[in-house]
């Protein structure tokens, strides 16, 4: 047994050292295959007195692979946000995609089938809940083990509840990059392990436009269909090869292709290749245990893009090998998991484990047994110097995501500094008797023109963090870290309003527009939906910061002469905002200082509107009936 390293592989480690995880594994593949037998069950479960499993029987029809007239030759579509509302970019506001096939049966599952009725059952008896799947019911395995997440956190399930597992064998991609920054970013990708035999080809499916391969590939589903379902004969031999080498080409694209990215290759070839030649957008997640027929080794990674490249390398065929022999093989290789899993994990055997999530470029200078014991494995699969070159860039993205981190954490304490010194002038501000904004907005004082200067050293800051974060070259779980989200929430609210001042002070809404629609800075958004993802607030529901844009675009509105009527609808809202705003002290008391811009502009509304406003307590009373008989 390889040495253990809890930090990195923990779930693997436990399932291997641990003798009821041993047992499970073989049994959750046992269940699999059991349910690929029994098509008109939508599922079997199997409990036991700590735990039940879920497993999923696979389709042999390619519209559950892929849907028909999907949008792409791959089939994806944006994931069901209702179903799984944190499967997103939270920052850039993106949607995962997922397989469509795979998303339309999941959803009829729920609906046809027990199957949450079950699986909260099981949960409210305090059982470890299991999901897993041979095939494409492993991609439902996924989407199930998901779905029992939101549902946990949406009704904040937490108590006694131990984190579901997620087991499959030979399933196919599921989701894209999206979708893995996700499950990073929420720390799920941890409990889903996926074993893959180093030759099977379904893995490996969804790297090609299964759309343009729709015979061939029904083919295919009809042999690996067990025979009481379906007449299990061979495909033609031409038509496996053309799958085969389809499959295998497409493999070998996005491989090359995000190895190129991942090195920095800044030949404009390249972006212009991406314009014409459609690449697959599904991305491993998990850990990925790779196993072969030949012996009882485990090979098994994390890295996402180290997994992509191995599901090419470990595929890729021997130029000496017969290729109608190899590709027949390929389909063989996905019947094998229950033989290959029960000897795997015979009690009496020792399993072999070996990381491939970190490798040198040379050993040459490699003493300790760890390294020479890797070198070993290498020589022993042999794995390709461009395969390790591949997987080094895989590591070294991943290290050069933590060195950003580290940088930009190292800017935490002198944002806050800044922070600490705008909070000082908005005091200031108040004790001479002109609030925050307003007197941001005059620039009449030094202390102004040094409350600017640390607005825009500020903006640079959270600007650079904006754009990795765009680019995705920060670690998934940047923007959910809870230090992060509480600054950037401070930032947001003390510094968003100094930003609108200095919009509408040099009248940039007149060549640019209303502040909230062009003039808004990526660094408010993004930190205002962290915020909104870690309350799990409506989008849109943490606009306070944005409080003096609406002032400002009304004022110009009703300054226009437009009639009351038409903007009291807004005004309504906006009183409400800023009624539940103050109480929950995400809004100054400054605000409705006499001399500021909002008190100014409330005072010229109708007398009648004014004293039944939610807010009149807030104003001075005795000005509001002396401005109405001037």
């Amino acid at each position: 047994m390889a040495k253990k390293d809890s930090s990195r592989h923990g779930l693997v480690d436990t399932m291997l050292s641990d003798s009821r995880w041993r047992a499970l594994i073989p049994l959750c593949c046992s269940l699999s295959m059991a349910a690929n037998h029994s098509p008109s069950s939508p599922f079997l479960r199997h409990h036991s007195a700590d735990s039940s499993v879920f497993a999923f029987p696979a389709s042999w029809s390619s519209d559950d692979w892929i849907l028909p007239g999907a949008r792409s030759h791959f089939g994806e579509t944006d994931v069901d946000a209702a179903l799984f509302p944190s499967i997103k970019s939270v920052g850039n506001d993106a949607a995962a995609a997922v397989n469509g096939a795979f998303l339309r049966f999941f959803k009829n599952l729920l609906e046809i089938s027990p199957l949450s009725t079950e699986v909260q059952r099981a949960a409210s008896e305090k059982k470890q809940i299991m999901f897993t799947g041979h095939s494409s019911g492993g991609s439902i395995a996924v989407l199930a083990t998901i779905w029992f997440l939101e549902q946990n956190r949406k009704f904040n399930i937490s108590h006694g509840q131990a984190d579901p597992f997620c087991i499959t064998f030979g399933t196919p991609l599921v989701g894209d990059g999206v979708f893995v920054h996700a499950l990073q970013r929420e720390d799920w990708a941890r409990l889903f392990l996926h074993f893959v035999m180093l030759g099977d080809i379904v893995p490996r499916c969804l790297m090609s436009p299964l759309s343009n391969l729709d015979e061939e590939f029904q083919g295919i589903l009809h042999f690996l269909c067990p025979k009481p379902m379906h007449f299990s004969s061979k495909p033609a031999v031409s038509s496996l090869v053309t799958f085969y080498r389809t499959v295998l080409r497409n493999a070998l694209s996005i491989s090359n292709h995000q190895a190129c990215f991942l090195m920095g290759c800044t030949n404009p070839l390249l972006e212009v290749l991406t314009g014409f030649v459609k690449f697959t957008p599904y991305r491993p997640f998990g850990t990925y245990a790779f196993h072969s027929s030949d012996d009882d080794k485990l090979i098994y990674l994390k890295n996402s893009n180290s997994i992509l490249h191995l599901l090419f390398y470990f595929f890729q065929r021997d130029p000496e090998q017969d290729v109608e022999e190899i590709a027949q093989r390929s389909l063989e290789e996905h019947l094998l998991y229950e033989v290959r899993i029960k000897r795997l994990f015979d009690l009496q055997n020792t399993v072999s484990m070996h990381s491939l999530d970190a490798i040198p470029l040379s050993f040459s200078d490699a003493l300790n047994e760890e390294a020479q014991s890797l070198e070993t494995l290498l020589k022993e699969i042999d794995l390709s110097s461009e395969a390790r070159l591949h997987l080094h860039a895989a590591a070294e993205w991943e290290n050069q995501r933590l060195k950003n981190q580290a940088k930009v954490d190292s800017n935490y304490n002198k944002i806050q500094e800044s922070l600490n010194f705008l909070k000082e002038y908005r005091a200031t501000c108040e004790l001479r008797g002109r609030g925050y904004y307003d007197t941001f907005k005059l620039q009449k004082d030094v202390e102004d023109f040094n409350t600017n200067v640390k607005r825009l050293e500020l903006a640079g800051l959270w600007d650079e963090i904006v754009e990795m974060l765009r680019r995705y070259e920060l670690p998934d779980g940047f923007d959910g870290r809870k230090e992060w989200v509480n600054l950037g929430t401070q930032y947001r609210r003390l510094v968003e309003p100094l930003d609108i001042a200095n919009y509408y002070r040099h009248s940039k809404n007149e060549d640019t527009g209303p502040y909230m629609v062009k003039g808004r800075p990526k660094r408010y958004r993004y930190t205002q939906r962290w915020l909104e993802h870690a309350e799990r607030a409506p989008a849109s529901s943490s606009v306070e910061s944005c409080f003096w844009a609406s002032v400002e675009e009304l004022c110009i509105e009703t300054g226009d002469n437009k009639p009351f009527p038409e903007v009291k609808t807004r005004v309504l809202e906006l009183e409400q905002e800023v009624l539940r705003w103050v109480n929950e002290g995400k809004l100054g008391r400054d605000v409705f200082l006499s001399d500021s811009t909002f008190a100014k502009w409330w005072m010229t509304l109708p007398l009648q509107h004014r004293l039944g406003s939610c807010i009149a307590k807030f104003m001075n009373v005795e000005d509001m009936l002396g401005k109405s008989n001037q």
